[in-house]
């Protein structure tokens, strides 16, 4: 969700337990209140960590300035333009960032300067911290992302909670408001993990209000049973998780309804978001996001709106150079607002193309290198298309992987699926021919909860260059096999 401030990451003494007046410096006694209400409610998840946010009252300001240019500022670019503050971003990183410093280029020749990825920052994260940047407030934050690989990001404690009024701008293209206030909960974060850290605390920035990040694992609790009671009684103004966290909230009996679910982390498809919808009788709002550099882009009808007005994002071809407009290629990023982590045509592992009518929006967003299955016939099925053909089921997380045989195998995780029609939609696009086995995914299938949705085992389907001949199906086609 990203308010999470690790206590035993700080770089400096780790190992020392800090104080709840640490950990909360603007605490106030309605704000004790409700973190003691949340800790020992008796239907209670077990917690395992401890933290806060650490804001003071300028950091809340610069939160709160945050806010308004968040909501005031034109977000947005036109092909061939480039925001009014890249130049001197982009000066900056080249004077004061070790890395960028060292890898060349010219605010001047934007295009030219050169890109960096994962590889990276997993290999020398220090060295994007900028020389002129204390190191009071540093914490350090492991990741995994979508593939499995950790890095650790170098983060600040004001980059978490500026996620709230990204969140908030997320919210309103749904007309839905984050109010905060004392004496509630706002938030709850859900998960569905073997293990993960589990805690409640207070946001200063929304006038203490509570959060709660909770696994629904029954294991992770004294009753099962207890989910519900806790759920209903901290009654949330919003859900935030993911797909397969959502699949696990969307089977218990609760009472109370959030005023939005929003979903991130993974690929949300149109069919899951609808039963999602239906069953709690609220928006699911679908956020494009990493840890890298947190909100990038809210989902609407034209595709993935650019949320922030401080980050730019560029769609590249392999070589480096800018595809045209409606040409899928690899999302960049520059920008940001972590003040350890300043971005500078950072490649993200995902791709997309990009639209600018009238504001610049992601088109059919892939994470990973694009996979080209290969059918009985020989034809070429990009995953772009598998992945559209899907979106009308009620699918929370999916795999499929084609072995040197040509044969397939799928493997879902969702409400209630109609694996008859999956196959049939399925041979539409491979042939009648085609071998495919469906079966049950289970965490045993899953690292962590990661999963990466196309894999093939045929060494030239992924890198096949030309035209493919499939067309995707209707949505009439798809549901009326």
């Amino acid at each position: 969700m990203g308010l999470l401030v690790h206590e035993r990451a700080a770089i400096m003494n780790p190992d020392r337990r800090l104080t709840i007046e640490e950990r909360f410096p603007l605490l106030t006694e309605e704000g004790r209140k409700m973190l003691h209400w949340m800790w020992e409610h008796p239907s209670a998840p077990r917690y395992t960590h401890e933290c806060g946010d650490r804001l003071d009252s300028q950091s809340i300001e610069r939160i709160r300035d945050y806010e308004k240019e968040l909501f005031s500022t034109a977000k947005g670019w036109q092909q061939d333009e480039r925001p009014a503050w890249l130049t001197d971003f982009v000066e900056w990183c080249l004077k004061d960032v070790p890395f960028y410093r060292s890898q060349g280029g010219r605010a001047d020749d934007f295009s030219l300067i050169p890109t960096f990825g994962r590889a990276d920052l997993a290999r020398e994260p220090w060295s994007f911290v900028p020389d002129s940047q204390s190191l009071g407030e540093l914490i350090l934050y492991d990741t995994t992302g979508t593939t499995g690989h950790p890095i650790k990001i170098l983060s600040h404690p004001e980059v978490s909670s500026k996620y709230l009024p990204a969140l908030r701008a997320a919210l309103s293209t749904r007309n839905v408001t984050l109010d905060g206030g004392k004496n509630r909960v706002s938030i709850i974060t859900v998960c569905a993990q073997n293990s993960t850290f589990t805690y409640a605390m207070v946001s200063s920035f929304l006038d203490q209000a509570g959060y709660v990040k909770v696994n629904l694992n029954p294991h992770d609790w004294r009753d099962p049973q207890d989910r519900v009671k806790f759920l209903d009684d901290c009654n949330p103004e919003i859900y935030t998780g993911d797909p397969i966290s959502f699949l696990a909230l969307a089977r218990l009996p609760l009472k109370t309804r959030p005023k939005a679910l929003v979903s991130t982390a993974m690929t949300l498809l149109a069919g899951w978001q609808r039963e999602l919808e239906d069953r709690f009788g609220c928006p699911v709002i679908d956020i494009y996001s990493m840890n890298e550099c947190r909100t990038i882009a809210v989902r609407t009808d034209r595709g993935y709106e650019i949320l922030p007005h401080d980050l730019y994002v560029e769609i590249l071809d392999p070589a480096g150079r800018a595809c045209p407009r409606g040409v899928r290629g690899e999302i960049t990023l520059t920008g940001g607002r972590n003040p350890f982590l300043p971005l500078l045509r950072y490649r993200t592992g995902d791709f997309a193309s990009m639209d600018f009518s009238p504001a610049p929006a992601l088109i059919d967003i892939e994470g990973r290198t694009p996979i080209v299955f290969v059918a009985p016939d020989g034809r070429l099925v990009n995953n772009i298309d598998v992945t559209y053909i899907l979106r009308p089921f009620a699918i929370a997380q999916y795999s499929l992987h084609q072995f040197a045989d040509r044969s397939l195998l799928l493997r879902l995780r969702g409400g209630d699926i109609d694996e008859d029609k999956v196959r049939s939609v399925l041979l539409k696009i491979f042939g009648a021919d085609q071998m495919l086995a469906i079966e049950e995914m289970t965490d045993a299938h899953t690292a962590g909860g990661k999963v990466i949705p196309y894999t093939t085992d045929i060494a030239d389907a992924s890198v096949i260059e030309g035209e493919l001949k499939y067309q995707p199906l209707t949505y009439q086609e798809i549901m009326n096999p």
